[in-house]
C-alpha cells in the first residue's frame, strides 16, 4: 500500500480510502468487523463515515473498531444530511454542527474527528456561519481538519476565498463522485483541487456497481444499488452507461483483470485524485476493490478506458485551446 500527504494537512493517508456506507446495512458487526481488519491488513489507514449512515450505527460500529488503533487511523466523518424528524435536524447551520459533532464524537468514542466534511451544500446557511462553527471546533480541538462533499467548484472557490478572508480553517478535502461514466469532476473540480492543494476521496468509483461486471445493456443482477435504491437507479438511469460498463467488461476480460479492480485503478491513476472510496457488503467482495493497490495501470490501458465513456464538456468554450493531451496520467 502507498500512502499520500492529504492536501496541505500534512497527514498521510493510504491511496484507498475504506467506506463504512455499509456498516450496519447490508453487512452486519461481525462483517464489517472483519471488512476492517482486512483492509488494515492491506495497508489502509483512512476510513470514511457519516453521522446519518444506517441512523448513526455505523459511526458507532466504527468507533468499537478504532479503539485499538485510534492513533495509527485516520477517520472522516460528516454533517448536514437530515438525521431526525425535527425541521432543525440537517443542515450546516452552526447549531445543527455543534450537536452533531458532540453526537458523533460519542459515537465514534474518540476525541477528535480527524476531517470533519459537510455532505452537502446548504442554501439557507451563509458559507461565513458554517466556517466560523468549524474553525471554532478546530480551536477547541474537537476536529482537525475540514472537508466538504458533493459542491461546485465555484461553491468550494467561494469557502476557501472566505476562509482566506477571516482566517478561518480552510476546506483541505473534497469528496466528489467521480467514475468512468461520471466525470463531471474532471472539468472544475479536480483542477480546483490541484490547483490549490486539496485532498481529494472519489466516492462510487465503481458507479454503484454498474462498472463491476454485473451490468450490461440487456441484464441486472438481482441484487445490487441500483436496482434495490431509487436514488442510485435515477443517478445511473442513463442507458448510454450501460453500454459502457459492456465495452469496459469485454476489456477488462482482455486484460484478465477484475473490472471491479480496473475501475478503481482507472479513478486512482488520476493525479488529483488522493484515494477513491472503496466499499464491500462483504470480505469476499472486498477483495477485488483492494487489489487495485497493486495493479499497473499504464498510460495505454488509462486513455483506452478513458476513450469508452461519455467525456464531459469543457470548462469554457474556447474549445481551440484544449490541450491535446486531453487524459491525465500518473502513473505512481
Amino acid at each position: 500500500m502507498k500512502y499520500k500527504t492529504l492536501g496541505k494537512s500534512g497527514v498521510q493517508v493510504s491511496e484507498l480510502c475504506f467506506g463504512t456506507m455499509t456498516f450496519a446495512k447490508e453487512a452486519d458487526e461481525a462483517e464489517s468487523a472483519r471488512m476492517f481488519r482486512r483492509c488494515r491488513e492491506a495497508g489502509i489507514n483512512f476510513f470514511d463515515c457519516a453521522n446519518n449512515y444506517s441512523d448513526g450505527q455505523a459511526e458507532i460500529i466504527l468507533g468499537k473498531l478504532i479503539g485499538d488503533c485510534r492513533n495509527e487511523v485516520v477517520i472522516t466523518t460528516k454533517v448536514s444530511q437530515r438525521t431526525g424528524a425535527d425541521v432543525n435536524a440537517k443542515g450546516a447551520s452552526r447549531r445543527n454542527i455543534m450537536l452533531e459533532v458532540d453526537k458523533s464524537l460519542s459515537r465514534l468514542n474518540t476525541d477528535r474527528i480527524d476531517f470533519y466534511i459537510i455532505h452537502y451544500f446548504d442554501p439557507f446557511t451563509p458559507f461565513e456561519v458554517t466556517l466560523r462553527a468549524l474553525d471554532d471546533l478546530v480551536s477547541q480541538g474537537k476536529i482537525l481538519y475540514l472537508g466538504v462533499s458533493n459542491c461546485a467548484a465555484w461553491q468550494i472557490a467561494k469557502a476557501l476565498g472566505i476562509s482566506d478572508k477571516y482566517g478561518f480553517s480552510r476546506f483541505e478535502l473534497v469528496q466528489p463522485m467521480y467514475n468512468l461514466v461520471k466525470r463531471q469532476a474532471e472539468v472544475e473540480i479536480l483542477p480546483l483541487a490541484e490547483s490549490e492543494q486539496l485532498g481529494v476521496i472519489a466516492y462510487n468509483p465503481l458507479g454503484a456497481g454498474i462498472l463491476s461486471g454485473k451490468y450490461s445493456k440487456n441484464s441486472r443482477p438481482q441484487v445490487g444499488r441500483i436496482v434495490e435504491q431509487d436514488t442510485y437507479g435515477k443517478r445511473y438511469s442513463d442507458p448510454r452507461y450501460y453500454q459502457v460498463a459492456e465495452d469496459f467488461l469485454a476489456y477488462a476480460n482482455e486484460l484478465g483483470v477484475s473490472p471491479v479492480t480496473l475501475a478503481i485503478s482507472w479513478v486512482k491513476a488520476n493525479p488529483a485524485i488522493t484515494a477513491p472510496i472503496i466499499g464491500a457488503r462483504n470480505v469476499g467482495q472486498l477483495e477485488a476493490s483492494l487489489a487495485a493497490a497493486q495493479f499497473n495501470m499504464t498510460a495505454e490501458i488509462y486513455e483506452k478506458i478513458a476513450k469508452m465513456s461519455i467525456q464531459p464538456g469543457n470548462a469554457t468554450d474556447r474549445l481551440e485551446e484544449v490541450l491535446d493531451q486531453k487524459y491525465k496520467f500518473s502513473n505512481r
